[in-house]
């Protein structure tokens, strides 16, 4: 029976540092992303999540993309970029479409046309100093989170639920130590009041 519970507190410890740790990293990297303007990257690398259309079918709303920094001479034709945009309706947007054209001037500084793949217009030029990185992989578990995260359900679902059970399983976890050391002290007492007994019932002997 102890060993039984000794294993159910080491299980449920586990579980509740593994949903810890998915829930703090999950959190970090949303904040980061949306309260740094994706200014801060991990490595080299940085996660956009699709907000628009205009990359259908290769990218749809709510897909979560990893992008990484690269030289603007390793950037070639067809890649997709994610940059931040500086011009009309593009200022101070993550933009993530296709290089249609790359060009370099006489000091050696790169410019790039991109397109999004569902747009007729090209958007404005992009200097090189605007470009975060090139798309290297889109992340299929992420994207599923992003989007049920989304609605009220996914969120109570992801965020608010486990958290509630991380707190609700500690506070148990903690009832169940005090329980156990009540009980401990009962016995210890019971012990003591049976090697006094004896010790009585010796005496009269």
């Amino acid at each position: 029976m102890k060993n039984g519970k000794k294993i159910l507190k080491v299980l449920l410890t586990i579980f509740r540092i593994l949903v810890g740790i998915v829930l703090a990293a999950f959190i970090i990297v949303v904040c980061l992303q949306r309260f740094s303007n994706n200014k801060i990257s991990f490595f080299n690398y940085r996660m956009f999540t699709v907000v628009s259309q205009s990359m259908t079918p290769k990218y749809d709303i709510g897909d979560v993309l990893i992008s990484k920094q690269v030289k603007p001479e390793e950037i070639k034709e067809n890649d997709v970029i994610s940059y931040l945009g500086t011009y009309g309706d593009f200022t101070d947007k993550v933009i993530t479409h296709r290089v249609v054209g790359i060009h370099q001037n006489e000091d050696g500084k790169y410019y790039f046309r991109t397109k999004g793949d569902a747009n007729i217009v090209e958007d404005p030029i992009v200097e090189e100093g605007q470009i975060y990185g090139v798309v290297v992989y889109r992340s299929a578990i992420l994207s599923l989170v992003y989007r049920i995260v989304g609605t009220k359900i996914g969120f109570y679902l992801f965020i608010i639920i486990p958290i509630l059970f991380i707190i609700g399983s500690e506070m148990i976890a903690t009832l169940l130590d005090k329980e156990e050391e009540r009980r401990a002290k009962i016995k210890e007492k019971e012990e003591e009041s049976k090697l006094t007994r004896k010790s009585k019932s010796s005496k009269k002997e």
